[in-house]
């Protein structure tokens, strides 16, 4: 778990940094915005996609609500030493805004888990699955529509922009692949590290757009904004990758999918 997080939030973090200063320079808002998605807590989505390629899912479940309760503290401490005097930022408002939105909802959702013994996800799917995503792309409309007349006086920077988006995106993938990468070594059990890499690709979108519209310049929240196409579609591909990866070594070893289970 801690080679999880220092991944997603130290090492992802560092090479945004300096991927955004080398395209756009150290003090563009476009830096804050492609560092601010490694620092945001890690995506509830990534639970899905870990359970469909036979992933920990108790792992990334753990991670999940881990990184809910201490992003009140990575969120701002990590933008403000990043950045120091060059992104001015309410440090105390990011986080009690933090533990509104993500810790208490996440506290809450535990214990009704364990109160109800985990039924409640089924007696009230009906209603909660479909009210959530209806929640969840107000909360993407609402924003885009508050950044789209920025989005059009920036759209020169879009054919610079939306590649280092989508090239930061794979390399959070990436950081955890290859990072995790010891923890399966010499076995064609790829569990770990296959949880491990949608850990650190997957972010919780519509609260990073949350923080960027509400602490930082609209143009920050641009990168933030345009991972929100990238990022399943990025899952899908390393799910693919991942796929093929053990069917070649299953192979290589004369193991079958069959001989595995």
């Amino acid at each position: 778990m801690l080679l999880t997080l220092g991944l997603a939030h130290l090492v992802s973090p560092v090479l945004a940094y300096l991927l955004g200063s080398v395209v756009f320079g150290s003090n563009s808002p476009y830096v804050v915005g492609l560092v601010l998605f490694t620092v945001i807590p890690l995506g509830v989505s990534s639970i899905i996609w870990v359970g469909l390629s036979q992933g920990s899912v108790p792992l990334i479940l753990a991670l999940v609500v881990l990184d809910a309760v201490i992003s009140p503290v990575v969120v701002p401490h990590a933008i403000e030493w990043t950045f120091g005097q060059l992104v001015t930022i309410d440090t105390m408002g990011v986080m009690l805004d933090l533990i509104w939105i993500v810790v208490l909802p996440t506290a809450l959702g535990v214990a009704v888990y364990e109160i109800s013994k985990g039924q409640a996800k089924e007696r009230t799917a009906s209603v909660m699955l479909p009210t959530s995503k209806l929640a969840f792309l107000a909360v993407i409309l609402l924003n885009a529509s508050a950044i789209a007349p920025f989005v059009e006086g920036v759209s020169q920077d879009m054919m610079k922009l939306v590649p280092m988006v989508i090239l930061l995106v794979a390399l959070c993938y990436g950081v955890g692949a290859v990072g995790s990468r010891w923890l399966t070594k010499g076995s064609t059990d790829a569990s770990l590290q296959v949880t491990v890499a949608y850990a650190t690709g997957m972010r919780n979108i519509s609260l990073g757009i949350v923080i960027a519209m509400g602490y930082f310049s609209p143009q920050a929240s641009i990168p933030v904004v345009l991972s929100i196409l990238v990022q399943q579609r990025m899952a899908t591909a390393y799910h693919a990758l991942h796929k093929i990866l053990t069917l070649r070594c299953l192979a290589k070893k004369g193991m079958s999918r069959y001989d595995k289970r």
